[in-house]
């Protein structure tokens, strides 16, 4: 799950964290797809007190952490891990929320704690996946994509092969990150993220008519936003329909007046 609204800049990673059942339709980055995992609890009223409030603590600092308000979550983790030290998803939630605060050393013992408590956990091994790759630990981070990918019951396997994507992009290993995408598109054919990335990768190589491919298959699952409209734009220049150029450019202008792509186009800086 992350805390950007509609797609944001969908080239970023898809955070994951347990919520609720009532949470887990909460906002979604990639055009519609819940960002939310379903709650990893005891169904079976079997739960002991301390592992019930961990649980309900936990979700209220998911939930906390979704609106961005760190200092509440960090409060609600606090008093899940009180009550039970074991429980791992309190632990992965707490990971997030000290790395959005900047606390690396208590992120990476959160996130390196729930998975001694559970080392097939996919949203911990995404999770810290993610935190690694932000810290320019691309390798290391890969390798817990790919854990999360090989858990024969994660429902959402796509979105760490995205997350893998993104990171081999950041390493340079453009080769790799297509891979991943088209993987990530093998699982899920219209998943947004991979298909811009794949726009993008297309572009970058020169293979205009590929990008065009991808941006279509992407209009037709979400909304464009700014980033998708300028790569259009470009696309298009770049295949000489001026026409469809035109068009990019003036939904740009319109929709999006004061992103930096439209200040890019009014400069006249296509590349």
């Amino acid at each position: 799950m992350t805390r950007r609204s509609d797609m944001g800049r969908i080239s970023g990673f898809l955070v994951m964290a347990a919520l609720a059942a009532g949470m887990a339709g909460c906002a979604a980055t990639d055009g519609g797809v819940d960002q939310g995992v379903q709650p990893m609890v005891d169904t079976t009223g079997n739960e002991s007190n301390a592992r019930n409030r961990a649980r309900i603590h936990t979700e209220l600092a998911a939930g906390y952490f979704e609106l961005g308000n760190l200092g509440v979550a960090l409060e609600s983790i606090t008093t899940a891990l009180q009550a039970d030290s074991s429980y791992h998803t309190a632990h992965n939630i707490a990971g997030l929320v000290y790395a959005s605060l900047k606390d690396d050393r208590r992120a990476e013992e959160s996130f390196r704690q729930a998975l001694r408590l559970n080392p097939s956990d996919p949203d911990s091994n995404n999770n810290y996946g993610m935190y690694l790759c932000q810290r320019g630990r691309e390798g290391e981070g890969i390798k817990f994509f790919l854990a999360a990918v090989q858990n024969p019951l994660y429902q959402n396997p796509e979105r760490s092969l995205v997350n893998a994507g993104v990171c081999a992009r950041r390493r340079g290993d453009n080769a790799a990150a297509q891979d991943f995408f088209q993987r990530a598109l093998g699982v899920r054919p219209n998943q947004p993220q991979a298909l811009y990335q794949l726009a993008e990768l297309s572009f970058l190589a020169s293979n205009f008519a590929a990008a065009q491919g991808y941006l279509r298959r992407l209009s037709n699952v979400t909304p464009a936003n700014a980033e998708t409209l300028w790569l259009g734009l470009r696309v298009e220049r770049k295949l000489g329909n001026s026409l469809a150029e035109a068009s990019y450019a003036q939904r740009l202008r319109n929709n999006f007046p004061d992103s930096r792509e439209a200040e890019a186009l009014k400069a006249g800086r296509f590349e």
